[in-house]
């Protein structure tokens, strides 16, 4: 079943908000695969899903190796109620293709690295100990996402390094994609920089401090900065396959989506909502920017049809996670309005006003917002 959660906002857009095809797909598909189940089968995912949710209450995250800067105070900007930097888990967005939460254990989980290695390799879930276990937070984003939409959120995420599990089995020289599946079938074919570089992605196996949720992919799941979660954000990872694009081809790129996926630079208004009500005299604006692997240098506002003003940006935490900003505002003329953002991501790029669709690569656009003052 398809599903989303996240933050209810009123956020709006010039682009239109949602992708119909892709959603009403996954969601026929749902409701296919709920008409077909039966009860026996029913019971039986019962049990199993009991079974799992119990041995993941009772296992500790150990402390990683390699820990994480400390998420310091300013990365809020002050005087306005944005998202919290990191995004509670019961918040963070859901996106994936599962008609039933796969419900894998660690005693039965196993890791397949082949296809274009030196040798095969089958980790269990113990064997990853060998290896230094990671904290990172990343910002992730589903390229189904909606300019100003909610499809985004940041966890600190604890895993292994992609890189170190692949280095092991030895890498073709000629291969340029990782084909993962997930236990659900499922596949994400993911460029092998993106999991080999300094980027760190990770095999993750906790989120926030604590096991990864079962519906987040537990007891393994991907984790790579820079990219659309359709090519890279595998859960339920069971299977490493080092092939090529020209030789291999992976469930959305299938469908039409673009087969590279990095993330564009983006930005959301979360204050105001759209069509709330404020009342005149100073106020303060606010919302998020994103651009993975680049990082965000500056946010703009512009009110109606004035000029671009630049917004104050909460303290940058690393290019891989998103930024916080504010802009303040004197609401003297009373009536409608509105408020318009862009971002420029670090290496100078200015978030696009030319409006597109999710489809194939991810909505362009600027977010704008319509209020009013009384």
């Amino acid at each position: 079943m398809l599903t989303t959660r996240q933050t209810t906002r009123g956020s709006t857009s010039t682009v239109d908000n949602t992708d119909t095809s892709r959603r009403m797909w996954l969601t026929a598909l749902g409701l296919l695969g709920l008409g077909a189940a039966g009860a026996s089968s029913g019971i039986l995912l019962s049990r199993r899903a009991h079974s799992v949710a119990g041995e993941r209450a009772v296992t500790a995250t150990p402390s990683a190796a390699v820990r994480a800067p400390l998420v310091p105070t300013e990365v809020q900007p002050p005087g306005v109620a944005l998202p919290t930097f990191i995004t509670p888990t019961t918040d963070f967005y859901r996106i994936d293709t599962a008609l039933v939460v796969p419900q894998l254990s660690r005693a039965d989980w196993r890791l397949r690295v082949h296809g274009m290695v030196n040798r095969e390799i089958i980790y269990m879930f113990d064997d990853l100990r060998a290896f230094p276990l990671v904290e990172k937070a990343v910002t992730l984003t589903c390229v189904s996402n909606p300019v100003g939409g909610d499809l985004i959120s940041t966890a600190m995420w604890t895993g292994y390094r992609v890189r170190d599990l692949l280095a092991a089995a030895g890498i073709h020289p000629d291969a340029d994609m990782v084909l993962s599946t997930s236990i659900d079938g499922f596949t994400a074919g993911t460029p092998v920089e993106a999991l080999t570089d300094g980027r760190d992605s990770l095999l993750a196996v906790g989120m926030n401090g604590e096991p990864l949720p079962i519906n987040h992919g537990y007891p393994a799941r991907l984790v790579v900065p820079g990219l659309y979660g359709y090519v890279s954000a595998t859960k339920w990872v069971v299977e490493l396959e080092l092939t090529r694009f020209d030789k291999a081809q992976a469930f959305w790129t299938g469908l039409g989506w673009s087969a590279h996926g990095p993330i564009k630079t983006q930005s959301r208004i979360d204050i105001p909502r759209n069509g709330q009500r404020i009342r005149s005299g100073p106020t303060t604006f606010g919302g998020v920017a994103w651009a993975q692997g680049r990082g965000i240098r500056a946010v703009e506002v512009r009110i109606d049809d004035g000029d671009w003003r630049p917004a104050r940006l909460g303290a940058s935490y690393s290019n891989d996670t998103w930024r916080l900003w504010s802009y303040q505002w004197d609401a003297a003329s009373e009536g409608t309005h509105t408020i318009t953002a862009r971002a420029t991501d670090n290496t100078g790029a200015v978030q696009t006003s030319e409006e597109a669709p999710p489809s194939p690569d991810g909505a362009t656009g600027l977010p704008t917002i319509t209020f009013e003052v009384s």
